[in-house]
This record gives C-alpha cells, structure tokens and sequence, in this order.
C-alpha cells in the first residue's frame, strides 16, 4: 500500500483473494463456446488464446521467480545484497493481478476495437511497426509518467508502494496499485492496437510484444546481473537500447536516477543515468562466491514440497507448509519434478542468511522422504550428502548440520560414517540432538512428574531424551515392551527405576517419536499433551487433545533474510537441529555432535537462549 493511497488504489478483486479467478470462468466459457460452434475458417484464433496466454505468463513469472531466487541464495550473483523479509513477501503476492487485468481488457479489445479480432498469425509490417512505435512513443512516455510518479503528489499516493521494495524480485516489477497499472496497460496497448487498426496486426506480434514486456519486466528486477559485458562491448549501441538489471537496481536504491522503461537511451538523453551504472553492471559481473559459516543440509519432503519451498510459489513458501488439494491438478508437473530430482547429481543452494558476521546457507538434497526409505535410494543419498559435507570444508564452513532424514541413524549413523570415511574434515558436523532435547523438555508442563513415551523407533533422540527426562526426576512410562526393554538397557543402573512399563495409558503429557500410530493416539483421554520429539509432526487424529510443534526456537530479530517457512513451522521459527548447527557456530565448538556423541543440554540451552533464540512452544 502507498504511503498516502490515492483514488483507485485497491484492485477490484482484492476481497476475492485466489477466488478471483471465478471472474475470468464466463470470458473462458464464451471464447470455448465461440471456438466450438463456428466453422474453423470463422475461428478467431486470438480470442481463443487469451486464456492459455494467461496460464503462460503465469508460468513464465513463475520460471523467473524460480530462476532469481536460486541465484540470489548464492552470494556471488546478487547485485543488491541486503535482507528481503515477510512483508515484502506479503506486499507482493497479488503479483497475478495484473495478468487477469490484461486478459479481462485483451477480451474487451477483441470485441470492440475494429481489425482486433480473426488477425492472421503473422504481418511483417505490424512486427516493425510495433517495434518502431515501443522504440519511440512507448518508451518516451513510460519516461516521463516515470518522472511524473516520483513528484511527492504522486509518489506518496501511487508509486510508493512498488518503491517499498529495495531488494526486487521478478515480480516486483508488475506491483502497482490499481490506477497505475491501468495507465501502463493503456501505454503498453498503443503498439498491438495501432496494428489492429490500420491492418497489420497479428498474433504472434501481439502476444509476442506481450511476453517482451513481461520478460525485460522480470530481468530488470530479478536482482542478479546476467547480461554478459562482452555482448555490450560487441555492440556498444546495444547500452542504449536495453537495460541490464544492474542499471534497474540503482533506481530501486537511488530512486532519482534511471527511469527509462527497457531502453536507457532517454536517460542518456534528459541526464538522469546514474554514472555508477556501468561500474556496478562490471562489478556484479566480477563478484566472488562468499565464505559460508553454516550449512544446513535438508531435503524434499511430500510430493508437493517443491512448492512449497522457497524457490517454488513465494505465496505457499511463505506459510507453513499444509497440503493444498488444487496443487493436484498439476500431477504431471509433480511427477516430472520427481524424476528430475532422481536424477539431478548434487545439492544446491535454496537459501541463504545471516545472524551478526555468521553467514549461512541451506543446502538441499534433491531427495523426497519417501526415498531415503528405499535400498537403492541410501546408497545415492549417502553419495549426496558425502559431496555436500566435501563441498562445504572446501569452501570454508565452519559447521554442518543434518536436517530431517539426513541424520537419521539407518542412514549413516546420524552423520558418524561421514566422519570415519573422512577424518581429516575441519567442518563439525552437527546432529542437533541435545537442543533438540532441550527444547522438549521446556515443553513440558511444569510441574509434571511423569510422561508417557511413546516409541515408533528406538533412534538417538529417544534414548537421549529418556536420559535426561531420568536425570531430572521425571517417571518415564512406556506401553511397548520391546522398545522399554532396548531403552532400560542402554540407561544407566541408576537411573532404571525411573523407566517403568505400564499396560495403561495414566500421563497426561505424551512424547511422541517418528512411526507413532493413530491407535496409540486413540488410547489418549481427553485433553492429552501430544508433544513431538521427532523431526516430522504426527497426523492430527484427536481434536480434543493438544498437539504441539515439534521441536523448535524463535530467531532473533537479527536474523536476516528470512522470508521463507521451514517445512510446517510458523514465520520466523526454525526447527531445533537447524538451531543447533547455527549455535554450534557462534560459540566455536570445535567438536562433532554426531553418531553417539550428545552436546551438553543444557550448555546448549543457554547458548541458545544468550544468542538471542526464543523458547518456542506452539500448538497446532
């Protein structure tokens, strides 16, 4: 929103949120009906492809939200390097309006501008045309409305409100409010309408021009330099003919410089370049892949996880993750994802962060849950993680550590066989467990004397957590008799007569690990605490009980770039293994926690809480 909202600001859907598609379902059904009931030399071929030109530009913002964001998580590719937050995330997620505004107005030119409809696929007059009227009145009067909407007037009322991002992304170019976006569509409508009217038009120069718009639009904004200072040097001219996104970048962080739409020449032209502008396009170009601290290493979940991280839809990455029944309809896609990731031979950056002078990265493994359970999918996997522990002592990191199944013990021992095959590694690996620990156990009611623990599988989180709930007094229960009988074994001879077995279901305070089935959970009387101490959250079977988040802490308000969710964890939560590996880090522990190895519980509970994490204990 504006600083200062003027008239027409709000867009006329905005109550409508992703109902607004509904709006565009009778232009569709007319175009169908239209395309079906008249002789296929009477088909109006661009009436009929204003919707599946619509389904493309989605794809196409989508592909260059994808693409932007993979660059910028790495350090050397980004031009303007500061922190993009949840607000702007937020701000922008009605990205979309603006392409259902051009299909609703494409279908209203078709019908009533004369030599709109039946145009033929293509006119070599129209295409220069359009070419020659984009070069001369379209660019000179994007410059000058440009100019116009920096004046404070306007600026505080309209423009404002696309200038409230510093860090651009792709779509941050179509974020405008509702009046201004009809004035570029009614600027951007002069060349195609022109060829209409006097007979050149087409449909591959219309919708063409269309995607020449959209793609220059996400270049100029996508926050990493891709235009190679050889093609400007081959062609000097070309400078004043197309902008680079470095050129675009410094009027997001100067404002008063550099208005022209695709093509600086106007700049040049009425002195408003800014002079540093081929300076920094050579030095996005030259920058050098920074030093990492931390890497957090996690992988794909569910099959639509991809979606929901933050290199996939920004809307869903940033919320916690939740199943949407729509993402079906793109099954193929899902499936095609799925294979792609099979076969794709190494990790790769999605995430990039920093918390006083540590800077971390999150690395993923491009491996779905459901995969590390196979055979076949261990050996590759292990392969996978191996790289990525070689890459990050190569580049200088201090820590490593293992989210989610990358830890797990049936896989490598909760990262111990990576440290036997490699004793020369200077980067810790680190599993996490006892803060993990510790956070469950400030979960816990206060003044509980016993818990029931419920086992799926008898892993280093379980015993770990028996432990120290023994060492502090508290009654461990247990109804599976072969996991109470692995855990009393592995306890100390003190500290037995803590775990007891029990045929009954009496705690009101229920751990729950990985495997727990919804019939355990049915055995809970009302008003049971369902708290978590594994890495993934269990289904919601009882709705009259307390299901809390798995293990996790608030970050500081320190750290930065964080506008993504980690999985189903709220905004600004991070899992507790993540913490740990972060933690591990700032305190410059030269020690593995790994394999058998438990840090200090609470050691690193205090650590934690002295650098700035919160306790964070949130019900579902």
């Amino acid at each position: 929103m504006a600083s200062q909202p003027g008239p027409l600001t709000q867009w006329p859907w905005q109550r409508l949120g992703n109902m607004k598609y509904v709006l565009l379902a009778p232009l569709l059904a007319h175009s169908v009906h239209k395309f079906m009931t008249v002789k296929p030399e009477d088909r109006d071929m661009f009436n009929f492809l204003i919707i599946p030109s619509l389904l493309m530009r989605l794809l196409h913002a989508q592909l260059w939200i994808t693409l932007s964001r993979m660059k910028t998580a790495n350090s050397k590719h980004s031009i303007v390097d500061k922190s993009l937050d949840f607000e702007q995330v937020d701000r922008e997620r009605n990205w979309d309006d603006q392409i259902i505004l051009t299909a609703i107005l494409a279908y209203v030119v078709n019908k009533v501008i004369p030599g709109a409809s039946h145009l033929p696929w293509w006119n070599t007059r129209g295409a220069i045309l359009i070419s020659v009227l984009h070069i001369g009145p379209v660019e000179f009067l994007y410059y000058w409305f440009h100019r116009a909407l920096h004046h404070h007037y306007l600026y505080s009322r309209y423009h404002s409100h696309h200038h409230a991002s510093v860090v651009t992304e792709p779509i941050t170019s179509v974020i405008h409010p509702f009046a201004e976006e009809l004035v570029y569509f009614l600027l951007f409508a002069i060349p195609p309408i022109t060829t209409a009217i006097t007979g050149s038009g087409s449909i591959i120069t219309s919708y063409g021009y269309l995607n020449y718009i959209d793609f220059m639009n996400y270049m100029g904004h996508c926050n990493f330099e891709m235009v190679p200072k050889w093609l400007l040097d081959s062609f000097p001219p070309l400078k004043y003919l197309m902008y680079t996104p470095s050129f675009h970048s410094l009027h997001h962080t100067r404002f008063r410089t550099n208005y022209s739409l695709f093509m600086p020449i106007y700049d040049y032209i009425y002195g408003t370049v800014d002079e540093s502008s081929d300076e920094l396009h050579e030095r996005s170009l030259r920058k050098k892949e920074e030093m990492v601290d931390v890497v957090h290493l996690t992988h794909l979940t569910t099959l639509q996880s991809m979606y929901h991280s933050r290199i996939g839809l920004s809307s869903l990455a940033s919320k916690p993750y939740k199943h949407q029944w729509y993402l079906w309809i793109v099954w193929p896609f899902t499936h095609a994802l799925v294979q792609l990731a099979w076969h794709i031979g190494t990790t790769f950056t999605v995430e990039r962060n920093k918390l006083e002078k540590l800077r971390m990265e999150t690395w993923m493994v491009p491996r779905y849950s459901f995969q590390y359970a196979t055979f076949a999918g261990k050996e590759k996997i292990n392969g996978l993680i191996e790289e990525a522990i070689l890459e990050a002592d190569k580049r200088g990191a201090k820590v490593l550590s293992l989210g989610l199944l990358n830890q797990a013990d049936e896989l490598n021992g909760c990262g111990l066989l990576y440290v036997k095959r490699n004793p020369k590694l200077k980067v810790r690996i680190v599993d996490g467990t006892s803060l993990a620990v510790a956070v469950v156990l400030h979960s816990i009611p206060k003044g509980t004397q016993s818990v029931l623990l419920l086992v799926g599988n008898v892993s280093k989180m379980a015993l770990s957590l028996c432990l120290a709930l023994c060492q502090i007094d508290i009654q461990v229960e247990m109804v599976q008799r072969d996991k109470f009988n692995l855990l009393k074994q592995r306890l100390p001879p003190q500290l037995q007569k803590y775990l007891v077995f029990s045929g009954k279901y009496r705690s009101k305070t229920w751990l729950l690990g990985n495997g727990v089935s919804d019939q355990e959970q049915r055995n809970a009387s009302e008003g049971i605490h369902f708290i978590p101490y594994s890495q993934f959250p269990p289904r919601v079977v009882r709705e009259d009980c307390i299901y809390h988040c798995t293990p996790a802490m608030l970050v500081p308000k320190a750290y930065q770039n964080l506008h993504a969710c980690e999985n189903w964890l709220p905004r600004r939560v991070m899992s507790a293994w993540r913490v740990a590996g972060i933690v591990h880090a700032l305190e410059q522990w030269n020690k593995n926690e790994c394999g058998e190895t438990v840090s200090n519980i609470e050691t690193m509970w205090r650590a934690a809480l002295r650098h700035g994490f919160l306790p964070y204990d949130g019900v579902l």
